[in-house]
């Protein structure tokens, strides 16, 4: 009984399991990026913090949160084009 559990918990034996760790690897992968970019932008844009942004700070990391956006929704509709080309983990989730 126990050889048929690990059997069933191996990613090769099962292709929705090896699908999900995929996607979760993505969400990591993601926000790792999320943390290097607000990294980025705070060294960046960011001389000496205090109470209050001044205009151009506030100009900076509106412009490098705009540029991390369309880099990140190419790098999403790139993901998602190479999952379609996979086959869509939605028809596997509904088989």
């Amino acid at each position: 009984t126990i050889n048929m559990r690990r059997e069933r918990v191996r990613p090769s034996a099962d292709p929705q399991l090896q699908q999900f760790i995929e996607i979760e690897s993505q969400k990591q992968r993601f926000q790792q990026l999320v943390h290097h970019m607000t990294e980025v932008c705070w060294d960046k844009c960011m001389d000496k913090p205090g109470p209050k942004l001044d205009s151009r700070a506030e100009m900076c990391f509106v412009n490098c949160v705009e540029r991390f956006i369309d880099t990140s929704q190419f790098i999403l509709n790139r993901l998602e084009q190479t999952q379609r080309s996979k086959g869509s983990f939605s028809e596997t989730m509904t088989d």
